[in-house]
């Protein structure tokens, strides 16, 4: 019998992992608690809207190779659309003025150097702050190392490391930081080009993983939470689903891709984060002008980042934890006037939805960072994958799709 490799978790992390092994002839099930896949990147038919919305809107960029090379694998990439340049349309809600951000494809930034391209009011010499970054010590936050003032921190830094690290960014860590800037604004424009699923992500990359798995054989058991492991004294010797218990062969190996709190609660004496910042997001049934661009960032505002969709404009807000407790249709309200004071479309609040995703990610502090756990276990046939777990980046798509493969690398040597 050919050993199975059991995967606990059908988010990115699980499937990026079961891609990669059964790419490699093994055989692999996978298991997920839920009845659909894709945890925090899943797609779903809203009925109040009644269309196919996203859980969340989420961003990746030219530069995020893993991820990248995830949906090519999949034969899903034409579904990835954006702007054809490594540019960012931002918006300033309380001045109403505008501008874009053009990187040039290199790594030397000349783009500072050109008034156009940069963000007003700033100048080259201000930019040169974001260096220090880089070499930041472990264990220091970003308001430690950088002043969080100033036109450039408001206008680029703050947008993009709120956004990466999804916590207010004087309190993140220093070192996830730089891990942002040093893959893309370091890395030059080539790594900068924004790129979102304008069909969805189920149908970008979730549906097309399934479809992948399932013609290679693999099977994916929807409804199996997982209970309790059975551990020996060096090996997962039984999983446990409740009414199905089963035996761990010879062999055979388990990738855990839950979240950490899930993590945490099957594996005894788990190290992993334990604090968690929110996302609120946005989607209202509503053609989008021409002229809005297909990411706009907003300062100043409740919305942050504004998405342009086939028949849907949805926003995003990140570290928004302090929208939680706002009644659900007064936040639609706010948000609405603020993309329509933007967009110039009607005042009047279209069809809504609000997600708040009180879990998101972990927070991105030093201290959490320092929770997280990397891929190997005490037990030599059970592994770790997950946005949470030690991938080097925050609790970003890239991140998780990293970490799945990190995991199913491992397996291979195991």
């Amino acid at each position: 019998m050919p050993r199975t490799i059991h995967i606990i978790g059908a988010g990115l992390a699980g499937l990026s992992a079961a891609i990669r092994l059964t790419e490699r002839g093994e055989r692999v099930i996978m298991y997920e608690a839920t009845p659909v896949a894709g945890g925090r990147c899943r797609s779903y038919r809203d009925l109040v809207l009644d269309m196919v919305i996203d859980n969340g809107n989420h961003l990746l960029l030219s530069g995020n190779h893993a991820a990248l090379g995830f949906v090519r694998s999949l034969g899903a990439e034409h579904r990835l659309s954006g702007p054809a340049k490594p540019e960012f349309n931002f918006a300033d809600h309380a001045s109403g003025k505008r501008w874009t951000l053009a990187f040039n494809e290199g790594r030397l930034p000349w783009w500072i150097c050109d008034p156009r391209k940069r963000a007003p009011g700033t100048s080259a010499f201000d930019y040169l702050q974001l260096a220090r970054l880089l070499w930041a010590s472990p264990g220091k936050t970003v308001g430690e190392v950088i002043a969080c003032q100033g036109p450039v921190y408001e206008r680029l830094v703050q947008p993009l490391l709120l956004a990466a690290l999804n916590i207010d960014p004087p309190q993140g860590s220093a070192k996830l930081a730089a891990a942002v800037i040093g893959e893309t604004l370091a890395a030059g424009g080539a790594a900068c080009r924004p790129l979102v699923a304008r069909a969805g992500l189920g149908a970008t990359m979730i549906e097309p993983a399934l479809a992948f798995l399932q013609q290679r054989g693999a099977e994916v058991r929807f409804g199996h939470q997982l209970h309790k492991i059975h551990f020996g004294e060096h090996s997962v010797e039984a999983l446990d689903f409740g009414a199905e218990r089963l035996k761990c062969q010879a062999g055979d190996a388990a990738i855990l891709a839950v979240p950490p709190y899930a993590a945490a609660a099957l594996v005894p004496r788990l190290k992993a984060p334990n604090e968690f910042r929110a996302i609120v997001n946005a989607h209202f049934r509503m053609h989008p002008p021409s002229s809005l661009p297909p990411i706009l960032g907003v300062l100043n505002a409740t919305t942050e980042w504004i998405f342009a969709f086939p028949e849907r404009i949805s926003t995003t807000t990140s570290a928004g934890d302090r929208l939680l407790d706002i009644p659900r249709e007064t936040l639609a309200q706010t948000i609405w006037a603020e993309v329509s004071a933007l967009t110039g479309l009607p005042t009047a609040l279209p069809p809504w939805q609000i997600v708040r995703e009180r879990r998101a990610t972990f927070a991105a502090t030093p201290a959490q960072d320092a929770r997280r756990p990397g891929a190997q276990t005490a037990w030599n046939n059970l592994f770790l994958a997950g946005d949470w777990t030690n991938t080097g980046l925050p609790a970003t798509i890239e991140g998780a799709i990293r970490s799945g493969n990190r995991a199913a690398d491992l397996i291979g040597q195991y």
